[in-house]
């Protein structure tokens, strides 16, 4: 689940190392040009076609048709990154759970722009951490923390580009822990927050 060329590259990492990857959810294309009349679809969704895979883009992510057709993938685990809030009937429907990839070492900047938050407040230091989905934005159980450093010289493009690359990485790491876990969120979750903070 995503929408912008920075959730490309971890689905990009899931297909090139052969993760099974059911489906892919997506905004739905949206209107550009002067008349408003061209429709621009997402870069993942152009990714997602470019390899065959099924795309869904709902409007509401409640909406029963799109839950339904959602739960007819049988997805044993969803991978969110740089997309939108999930209902809990979403995030809580594969038995492995679902967990977000987020530009930034949490608790620190939690929600939007979390890369131009570090940039604009000078950080020498930012990351990537993956976390269990619950009911609050950006505060689920951690999973992986993984840093990046920011050179003084460094732009927004700079860092966005380490961690769209480290979150690539993050996620491969973060999914066959969850596996190696046989799924267990709680034991995931606190083994490897505590042995991955650098």
């Amino acid at each position: 689940m995503g929408t912008p060329e920075f959730a490309v590259e971890t689905l990009k990492a899931l297909v090139e190392n052969e993760y099974n990857v059911v489906a892919v959810v997506t905004q739905p294309d949206k209107p550009v040009g002067r008349h408003q009349t061209e429709m621009q679809p997402s870069e993942v969704k152009k990714y997602a076609l470019a390899h065959d895979l099924p795309v869904l883009q709902p409007v509401k992510m409640k909406d029963p048709e799109f839950v339904e057709q959602l739960r007819s993938y049988q997805a044993n685990l969803q991978v969110v990154v740089a997309f939108r809030m999930l209902p809990e009937v979403v995030w809580a429907m594969p038995e492995y759970g679902t967990f977000n990839v987020h530009a930034a070492l949490l608790p620190q900047y939690r929600g939007a722009a979390p890369i131009n938050w570090a940039v604009i407040n000078g950080e020498t230091q930012t990351g990537v951490t993956t976390f269990f989905l619950d009911h609050d934005i950006d505060t689920g159980r951690i999973i992986m923390k993984k840093p990046f450093d920011i050179p003084d010289e460094a732009d927004v493009e700079y860092v966005y580009d380490g961690l769209m690359h480290l979150g690539a990485e993050i996620c491969l790491e973060t999914i066959e822990a969850i596996i190696a876990a046989d799924g267990h969120p709680d034991t995931v979750a606190q083994e490897e927050s505590l042995s991955t903070i650098n």
